[in-house]
């Protein structure tokens, strides 16, 4: 090896090892403008500050010992978001950008009538549908909700939300109701509205809580979990959408029957960087990865969907095999790709923050800004299963369902496979644990075995063409 090969060799390493040490939140924090006199607080984690867009970490997404973490990351273009006031007009908030709206994600999806390239600043029409509740689990007070829900919804003509808060600090003996508002946190505010805004662009129709858990520990977000389950049983039975979790850990077994209501489907994220995390690895509940929506950087047409990774970074879609799962059942007939244990995730949604979706948030953005990580990916999911009406008596039932279809080659009718990208970035393999493998990457895993499932993005995005094919969608609802 020559000596200028080993020295740029050593520079990759070092880098990479810088940006694991960013990752993990000891680096030296950065406060960056996204609009005229707003700036994202100074906890913030900048991932490769140079680049074209900067990937932001609130320091909500952070691991933090006994408390799970939102997956979240926000794409800020350089220099910030433009010097004037959003377009009054239906569509984007700021023209010439690239991110999601709530009519292109219908329109990749196809919950709409599809339009050539589904380009962002083009396509007006909005998801229509929803019949059910679907209720959202934070961590602390979010008082600017219902406000920034309807400011979302005017500026991209969607229909005013059924819309409930419920302090989720209470008893869940007591049911669905209030318990002592929480304290407020600014970065878990703009997971809540990432949550609430995604599920009620996809699924307007929907009624959506936002249960609010006192902290973002264990015992106080299963707290909230509960009385969210008791929220979507008394409206009749619906979903459950939780874009955050944490490392595994030996006991987590125990913590599964959180994910058991009877008429409740559970949707759990399955985080932003290589790896596994719980609750996604529960067998009870749908883990959703996360996809990078490709577009042609001159037009902004539609090109595909693919893994979401990053060679930059450590970001990129969590999924894996779980070390304390055992395999459920539903995974036998793919024992020869997960071993003995629970393989996640199962299905996936758009959530690169550089294909992110427009948030509107007054506490951490002061206004709009893009927003991307798997928390965009399980309410957006939760919203899409709504609409389609793909519903059963338990989350673990439904998931039952998925690769019971899936083992009969009936599931491409409802699901996009996707098998291009890698799970994990390449360049930093051998530093950042799980960065790189590529015995799981979707087309290794594809060739091998004939099974279209990967352990970054499961079996894919779902699809849906508003009235779903009446034999499997019957296989879904039992």
């Amino acid at each position: 090896m020559s000596t200028r090969i080993r020295v740029l060799a050593l520079l990759s390493l070092c880098l990479a090892a810088l940006l694991l040490t960013i990752d993990q939140g000891t680096a030296q924090t950065s406060q960056v403008m996204i609009r005229p006199g707003v700036m994202l607080p100074a906890d913030s984690i900048v991932l490769n500050p140079y680049a074209r867009l900067q990937m932001i970490k609130p320091a909500s997404s952070l691991p933090q010992p006994g408390r799970f973490h939102t997956h979240l990351l926000l794409a800020v273009p350089q220099g910030g978001f433009p010097r004037i006031n959003p377009n009054i007009t239906v569509g984007p908030p700021f023209a010439g950008y690239l991110f999601e709206t709530p009519a292109s994600l219908g329109c990749i999806y196809n919950v709409v009538t599809v339009v050539p390239g589904c380009n962002p600043n083009t396509v007006t029409t909005n998801p229509s549908g929803g019949t059910r509740a679907i209720a959202i689990v934070d961590a602390y007070d979010y008082p600017t909700a219902a406000a920034d829900l309807a400011t979302f919804n005017a500026q991209f003509g969607l229909a005013a939300a059924d819309f409930t808060v419920i302090y989720g600090t209470g008893s869940p003996v007591n049911g669905c109701t209030n318990g002592t508002q929480p304290s407020g946190n600014t970065g878990w505010n703009l997971e809540a509205a990432l949550d609430i805004e995604m599920a009620h662009a996809m699924a307007p129709g929907a009624k959506i809580y936002l249960v609010e858990a006192t902290s973002n520990s264990y015992t106080d977000l299963f707290n909230a979990v509960q009385i969210a389950t008791a929220c979507i049983q008394a409206a009749g039975g619906g979903y459950i959408s939780m874009s955050w979790g944490g490392a595994e850990f030996a006991s987590e077994t125990s913590y599964d029957t959180y994910f058991t209501g009877s008429n409740v489907i559970y949707f759990v994220s399955s985080g932003d960087n290589p790896g596994t995390e719980y609750p996604s690895v529960s067998p009870n509940v749908i883990a959703v990865g996360g996809t990078t929506i490709n577009r042609n950087g001159t037009t902004g047409a539609f090109l595909s969907e693919s893994v979401w990774n990053s060679d930059h970074d450590s970001t990129g879609t969590g999924g894996g095999v779980s070390t304390y799962e055992p395999r459920p059942a539903y995974q036998n007939f793919m024992s020869a790709i997960v071993g003995t244990h629970r393989g996640a995730p199962d299905l996936a949604a758009d959530a690169d923050p550089r294909s992110g979706v427009w948030v509107y948030n007054t506490t951490y953005c002061g206004g709009w800004c893009s927003v991307g990580g798997t928390s965009a990916a399980a309410p957006m999911l939760a919203a899409l299963f709504d609409r389609a009406g793909f519903f059963s008596s338990s989350s673990y039932n439904l998931v039952s369902a998925i690769y019971g279809l899936a083992q009969s080659n009936a599931l491409a009718s409802h699901v996009t496979s996707i098998t291009n990208g890698t799970c994990g970035s390449a360049n930093l393999a051998g530093v950042y644990p799980g960065a790189y493998n590529p015995s799981i990457d979707p087309a290794y895993i594809l060739a091998k075995s004939g099974i279209p499932w990967s352990s970054c993005v499961g079996w894919g995005t779902l699809k849906d063409s508003g009235t779903p094919n009446v034999v499997a969608s019957e296989s879904l609802t039992k």
